[in-house]
């Protein structure tokens, strides 16, 4: 814990640099496309739009609880998460490798390089939001106070992603494999977070396994206080709290042990 609040004073010490990386970041992305930022609506909307139409009208994937939700607002309020999250993990992975000038010639701490990734994607996030605003407005679908949840819960994703992000990114500086093995692992763990699916569905016998998946936790958070209006499970809410500190933790923990020899592997 020590060493995580160490790390907290440095970036607070160079803030301005973090804010510098992130508008680079954000800037860079889409400077000689056409549409520019419209991609990170299309991207999403295009997704959406294609994996509705196969589970809901195709497959006929029930929404159980929510069945009052149309399908696409079920799905969507789940995919623009874990989209968040899977695109923070993969350009994440690549912060340290993509930044080899820096890490060999100034000083400042490495874990800035990760941090604006995930950041500049939050902010892509917020900008994808808008399309489950439209579409909320749009089917009347009524919130109550009970989305103000949705900050917390964001607040252990963001947790939750940052541990993983500095793992990954610290070891694929040093096994390029890395990176591979990460697109695999996401594409396995999308089918096993209810994103395309309601947890209700879910036989008992597998339930623990859910449990024990922060992303099952928070999605399944994310829909029982915006599609559900209600107050999310804090049970299994204090499970992912814990899990992703723990993440947090050692990914932290791993990152630092290997920053020492990061300039050896760029």
């Amino acid at each position: 814990m020590l060493q995580i609040v160490t790390e907290i004073r440095d970036i607070i010490k160079w803030k301005e640099l973090l804010w510098q990386m992130v508008g680079r970041e954000v800037k860079a992305r889409y400077k000689q496309s056409v549409l520019g930022y419209f991609w990170v609506i299309l991207n999403p909307l295009a997704q959406m739009l294609v994996m509705s139409f196969a589970f809901s009208v195709i497959l006929r994937i029930p929404t159980n609880a929510s069945s009052h939700i149309p399908y696409s607002v079920f799905l969507f309020v789940a995919l623009l998460p874990w989209n968040l999250f899977s695109t923070s993990l993969s350009s994440a992975s690549n912060a340290l490798v993509g930044s080899s000038s820096l890490i060999t010639k100034i000083y400042f701490p490495r874990t800035i390089l990760v941090i604006s990734t995930v950041v500049a994607k939050i902010i892509d996030f917020l900008f994808a939001l808008s399309i489950l605003l439209i579409y909320m407005i749009y089917f009347k679908i009524s919130i109550n106070l009970n989305i103000l949840w949705v900050i917390p819960i964001f607040l252990i994703q963001q947790i939750f992603t940052l541990g993983l992000s500095l793992f990954f990114a610290a070891a694929n500086l040093l096994y390029r494999d890395i990176q591979y093995l990460l697109a695999l692992l996401l594409t396995l763990w999308l089918y096993i977070t209810p994103i395309i699916y309601p947890v209700d569905i879910v036989p008992e016998r597998f339930k623990i396994f859910f449990q024990l998946n922060p992303m099952s936790v928070i999605v399944n958070a994310y829909r029982q206080t915006v599609l559900g209006g209600g107050s999310p499970n804090i049970n299994s809410l204090g499970i992912g709290l814990l899990l992703s500190l723990v993440t947090l933790f050692l990914g932290l923990a791993y990152f630092k042990n290997k920053e020492k020899i990061f300039a050896d592997n760029v």
